[in-house]
């Protein structure tokens, strides 16, 4: 009996077979191999995988505090309201610009007494109405942030008395001057939450060359 003789066609596709097995095979080795030596090297800290570094969320920066209110000499009490017509104040207007607030808070206070010395319009707008000022100003502050009813203490690095009034969007009109809780011989309160002076980095102080 004689064997069949073989049939050129089918030892042709078989060899390819094999041979595309040969290159699948040798993929999954060469996949295997380097997938080891990236797990070695995490795991001696040659180089840190990818996924275990943090997610970074950026976190919002907190407010600088409000500060507290200074102790005065003479006053062991606590500090005394500042006589209005000692305190220097500049008002500016940092809401939209569509209603001259500057100029009719500028005119409120003065007719309080206050020593309104420019008024106009700031750098940029605000959501809240703020009182800037310097260490040395700190009990004037206080003193015209009596005269709101909602008004945010900032303090900055100006070295003078002089305190700046900020109108800002969310801008509350001064309380009559029945509802300021001040008088001469009573201390003043510290606002809620305050923290010491020395306590605070001051934020630049902004100035304006040109008044409006």
């Amino acid at each position: 009996m004689t064997s069949p003789a073989p049939d050129p066609a089918r030892e042709t596709r078989r060899r390819r077979e094999h041979e595309r097995q040969a290159v699948v095979f040798g993929l999954i080795i060469v996949f295997l191999l380097v997938a080891a030596l990236a797990a070695a090297a995490m795991y001696s800290g040659a180089f840190s995988s990818p996924f275990s570094r943090p997610i970074y969320t950026p976190v919002a920066e907190a407010p600088q505090p409000e500060p507290c209110l200074p102790q005065v000499k003479g006053q062991p009490d606590g500090a005394l309201p500042v006589p209005y017509s000692k305190v220097k104040v500049r008002v500016y207007n940092a809401a939209d610009g569509s209603e001259p607030l500057a100029g009719a808070n500028a005119d409120a206070l003065t007719e309080r007494g206050f020593d309104v010395v420019t008024s106009g319009n700031w750098l940029a707008k605000l959501d809240q109405s703020e009182v800037r000022f310097g260490t040395k100003g700190i009990t004037r502050a206080y003193t015209l942030a009596a005269q709101y009813p909602d008004v945010r203490l900032v303090l900055d690095n100006r070295k003078g008395q002089t305190i700046d009034l900020l109108v800002g969007e969310q801008y509350s009109p001064p309380l009559s001057e029945d509802r300021v809780l001040l008088t001469a011989d009573t201390p003043m309160q510290d606002v809620e939450g305050c923290v010491p002076a020395a306590e605070i980095t001051p934020i630049k102080q902004e100035t304006i060359k040109k008044q409006g």
